[in-house]
């Protein structure tokens, strides 16, 4: 990019030249290295790992000069150079970031002993977290060194900064690498290139300041620093050579300062993408008249694009994605003619796209996608737009060009989902002899798929056509794109026929129809190599086949809302890949296949709504990789199963709407997963090992009595519903561990018993369905603490006592607790009498145990009764008792009088005497 890539081109074409040389020299030159040289040269490669053997030229029978990687001086013979870069091996395996098969071990002491040594690239190694050896300060002759990517840790010695002829360092890529000042490098006068990338330099404030003062410098890179001040300090100095500026994925959290953009007038490129800037884009930007490069993207900037950003003639590059940017286009976009990308993608811009657009004619990348802009985008947009590549213009716009238009452009990549390319298919596609991606999804076109489309899309990767209306018959059609979504269209017939290339195919809500078998034991499918199949919601009918060995690669497999029936083929244990399964509302019977036990990557199990009718397996709970068992509506009968505990990855239970019996087993405990909460960060559905998958998983929920489809947010959901059965006995306490439940729905079942104390503690809950039950005792005081809590239905069940007291649980409408006739207090109608008031002076949130508290009461009024009568009794009728009780009671009566007098007196005689001898002091 810019001056970035002519700088490295510059050293690239440095290092050919030396190797140039150095081969030319072996050639031809009968010049020796020194032996002392050659000697260190051997004592650092004593010392080093070299596990691909890479010296393996360097030998003490060889001179030196003609070992590989090393440069001599043709003339004198002293060793000048080592090339010793991990990328620098003719081995392509290390280009792929195996540290393990690169050098490593120790640097010796020995390189001081090369006095002429002035290029030194020991980068993208592994020096296994050491530190930089620090006696590489003394080679004083340097004046290129590359630690770049060398895994070296802790803090960069001082003794670096004795380079002063440095003038390239590149340190950067060590990601333990930082700095506790920066002033060691105020020698550097000469340096041109510093790459301090992801080394942490937070401690040194005046960063900048310093930076500032290399006035020889080219390029700047301190990426990842953890910089979080863009603010110049006193005595800033400005730059007068500074081409490349990269300050990307910092922690600046402010504004950008005007006199930012006064640093370097001279300024190509400029990232400070990822950095957390704040405020407005400043018209200071102006200043750097020469810049073809400003990346802004993925930071909180607000405002206008400034209309005179288009005196920035020389931009070749403008990436500003992802910000909260608003306002139009501005038109002068147009004095771009530089211009390769520009990407305003992601931010709230409205208005329509400027016809200066059109003029660009250097413009291969344009991404203008999620924005609110509207109206139309015309042919004029793209007049002179030859060379675009990739177009990414999804906003609600209407494309409106004519069923002959020609674009003058050949497209790698189309996204035009949302916009209005509709109601006709877009004939100008078939032009497009370059594309790869193509995304019109929601795109309103309600045509019939033309003949030639199939046949085009031979060669296309990626194709979106989701959320349409198109019509046609695929029963002959020979499918060859990577990722197909067809989802939500007219398509009809059989189902298509697949090349091996297919890895993604949806054809989900459409009216496909046939057995399904036609398609699966197909012989041209047998070769395929397909990772997700959605076809629900279509008409497809007939038995499961027994031909599932063909498809192990299948992960996701969605044959959901059909007309299948039949059962579930043992053959479908062979699918190891499986991720997620769904058979839901089809007309399944029979049993679930104990070969299912060996998908062990299962994590969705969706086999709601058929007719099963059996008992829930006992081998289930090995399942320990299922986070979603899905159940519901069909039949099954018996206890849940004990073993049904041992799920600890499980998110959702969903078993309702059968005819289960028995009790709510009290293990439910162990299911880990929902014992702790959890934002739905470490929750997600298998990896899928390809690019461009556009597909997202989705289920079927009934979180507060309305069905819900939830998409990739059913990551967050923490569900357990065993609604709708005969489940007897009470509701284990130990279910109150499930802190991170957020639905939990236990209704018309026949429970009995008191609703656990500790319910207030799964602090998550949104919605509680205990209702038509035989539920008895008292409303727990802590649900008071359900804070989320958004749904609660303790209806029709024999609950009694005053309703706690609480701003939550008031907050519903009687309806909640109707059914209940010993429940009062508000919300319902009823007013608690007298007798149920004791129940009301309990504190919120804290459990009693009633029946002790009455005992405590009346024995203590027993116990008073009898103290009282035993010595009151005894005095009332012993006269003498009585005598002698009172005469004790005068003498105690004295006692304290006199005592009390005497301790009196003796303390006003003690103030006395203290008040006279202050007297006399005076």
């Amino acid at each position: 990019m810019g001056a970035s890539f002519a700088t490295h081109v510059l050293f690239l074409l440095w290092f050919f030249a030396a190797t140039f040389s150095l081969s030319l020299f072996k050639a031809e030159s009968n010049i020796s290295c020194i032996e002392k040289e050659k000697q260190a040269l051997l004592i650092f490669k004593k010392g080093l790992s070299d596990p691909r053997n890479a010296l393996s030229s360097w030998s003490d029978q060889v001179d030196c000069c003609r070992w590989d990687r090393v440069h001599c001086n043709n003339k004198t013979g002293r060793v000048t150079e080592l090339h010793l870069s991990g990328f620098y091996y003719d081995d392509k395996s290390l280009l792929s970031g195996d540290y393990e098969k690169r050098l490593g071990g120790e640097i010796s002491l020995s390189l001081l002993k090369l006095e002429f040594l002035n290029y030194l690239d020991l980068s993208y190694n592994n020096f296994n977290c050491t530190p930089i050896p620090s006696f590489l300060g003394s080679i004083g002759s340097l004046r290129y060194l590359d630690l770049s990517g060398a895994n070296f840790s802790g803090l960069i010695p001082h003794q670096l900064g004795n380079l002063s002829s440095l003038r390239y360092l590149s340190l950067g890529s060590n990601s333990d690498l930082y700095v506790d000042n920066l002033r060691w490098m105020s020698h550097f006068s000469s340096i041109q290139y510093l790459d301090l990338n992801s080394i942490d330099l937070h401690r040194e404030v005046d960063w900048l300041q310093i930076m500032s003062k290399f006035s020889s410098l080219l390029e700047l890179h301190l990426s990842t620093c953890q910089l979080d001040s863009l603010k110049p300090s006193l005595g800033f100095v400005n730059h007068t050579s500074l081409q490349v500026l990269d300050l990307s994925y910092n922690l600046f959290n402010h504004e950008i300062p005007n006199c930012f953009f006064n640093l370097s007038t001279s300024l190509v490129v400029l990232k400070l993408e990822y950095s957390l800037l704040k405020g407005k884009i400043p018209p200071s930007i102006l200043n750097l008249h020469n810049l073809e490069y400003l990346l802004l993207s993925s930071n909180d900037l607000v405002g206008k694009i400034p209309e005179s950003i288009g005196q920035l003639k020389y931009l070749k590059y403008l990436d500003l994605w992802y910000n909260s940017l608003s306002g139009p286009i501005p038109s002068s976009i147009g004095n771009f003619s530089y211009l390769e990308g520009l990407s305003l993608s992601d931010n709230q811009l409205s208005g329509t796209i400027p016809e200066s657009l059109g003029l660009l004619s250097n413009l291969e990348w344009l991404s203008i996608d999620k924005n609110l802009l509207t109206g139309t985008v015309g042919e004029g947009h793209f007049t002179e737009l030859s060379k675009l590549t990739s177009l990414y213009l999804s906003n609600p716009l209407f494309f409106n060009v004519s069923s002959n238009w020609i674009p003058p452009f050949q497209l790698d990549v189309a996204y035009m989902s949302y916009c209005k390319v509709g109601p006709n298919f877009p004939t100008w596609l078939q032009t497009q002899k370059s594309l790869r991606v193509i995304r019109m999804s929601k795109s309103e076109i309600s045509d019939e798929v033309p003949g030639w489309f199939w046949n085009w899309t031979s060669n296309i990767e990626v194709i979106d056509l989701s959320g349409n209306h198109i019509e046609g018959d695929m029963s002959d059609a020979v499918l060859n794109s990577t990722v197909l979504n067809l989802n939500s269209n007219h398509f009809k017939g059989r189902m298509p026929q697949l090349s091996a290339n297919v890895k993604e195919l949806n054809i989900a809500d459409n009216s496909f129809a046939g057995p399904i078998s036609t398609f699966l034991c197909l012989k041209r499918n047998r070769m395929n190599k397909l990772i997700i199949l959605d076809a629900s919601f279509n008409l497809l009918s007939g038995e499961l086949p027994d031909c599932w060995k063909d498809w192990q690669s299948l992960a996701r497999l969605d044959l959901g809302s059909n007309s299948i029936s039949g059962g579930i083929p043992h053959s479908m244990g062979s699918l190891v890949a499986l991720q997620t399964l769904h058979l839901e509302n089809n007309n399944i019977s029979g049993d679930i296949p104990s070969s299912l036990q060996s998908c062990s990557q299962l994590e969705l199990l969706d086999i709601g709504e058929n007719h099963l009718q059996v008992t829930i397996p006992l081998w289930i709970g090995e399942m320990t990789s299922l986070m979603v068992l899905r159940l519901r509506s069909n039949g099954l009968h018996g206890h849940i199963p004990l073993q049904i505990c041992q799920l600890s990855s499980i998110i959702v239970l969903d078993l309702a709407n059968n005819s289960l019996s028995g009790t709510i087993p009290k293990c439910l405990n162990n299911l880990s997963a929902l014992a702790k909460p959890d934002n739905g960060g470490s929750i997600h559905f298998g990896y899928l090992p390809y690019a461009y998958s556009m597909y997202v998983e989705n289920l079927f929920l009934v979180p507060k009595k309305k069905q819900l489809e939830y998409f990739d947010n059913v990551k967050f959901v923490r569900l357990i519903d065993l609604s709708s059965n005969n489940l007897s006995e009470s509701i284990p306490v130990e279910i109150s561990v499930l802190f991170g439940l957020h639905f939990l729905n236990l209704s018309q079942n026949h429970l009995t018993g008191a609703i656990p104390e500790k319910i207030g503690s799964m602090k998550e809950l949104e919605s509680i369905d205990l209702s038509r039950n035989h539920l008895s005792g008292e409303i727990p005081p802590s649900m008071s603490n359900l804070t989320f809590l958004s749904q609660l239905d303790l209806s029709y069940n024999s609950l009694s006592g005053r309703i706690p007291l609480s701003t939550q649980l008031q907050s519903f409408d009687a309806l909640s607790y109707t059914g209940n006739p010993q429940l009062c207090g508000d919300p319902l109608p009823k007013t608690c009498t007298v007798e149920e008031e004791p129940s009301n002076r309990t504190p919120i949130g804290r459990i009693e145990d009633h029946s002790e508290k009455y005992s405590f009461y009346i024995g203590l009024g027993v116990g008073f009764a009898v103290g009282f009568w035993a010595i009151c009794g005894v005095l009332f009728f012993k006269r003498t008792w009585r005598h002698a009780y009172f005469r004790f009671l005068d003498g105690i009566k004295d006692w304290v009088y006199v005592t009390t007098m005497v301790k009196v007196n003796w303390f006003l005689e003690k103030l006395r005497s203290c008040h006279l001898i202050s007297e006399r002091h005076r």
